[in-house]
């Protein structure tokens, strides 16, 4: 019979990094996480600082364009 290993052996969790693509750690150890390192970090805080990820839009949302509308002369 083989022995298992113990049950208090910690797995070590990898993730990609958001930033370079590559392996991090995501444990309490990397107090980057889930970044890989601080470079990386500060790479992903410089880019939401200056407006950098945006989300797409179609369209005006629903209350600008009711808002644009020219009135009508009927409700005088």
């Amino acid at each position: 019979m083989k022995s298992r290993p113990a049950a208090s052996s910690v797995q070590i969790k990898l993730v990609t990094c958001p930033t370079c693509g590559g392996d991090s750690v995501y444990a309490a150890s990397n107090p980057f996480r889930p970044f890989c390192s601080e470079r990386c970090k500060n790479i992903d805080l410089g880019a939401w600082a200056s407006e950098s990820f945006r989300m797409p839009a179609t369209g005006l949302p629903e209350d600008q364009i009711a808002d644009d509308e020219p009135r009508s002369s009927a409700s005088h």
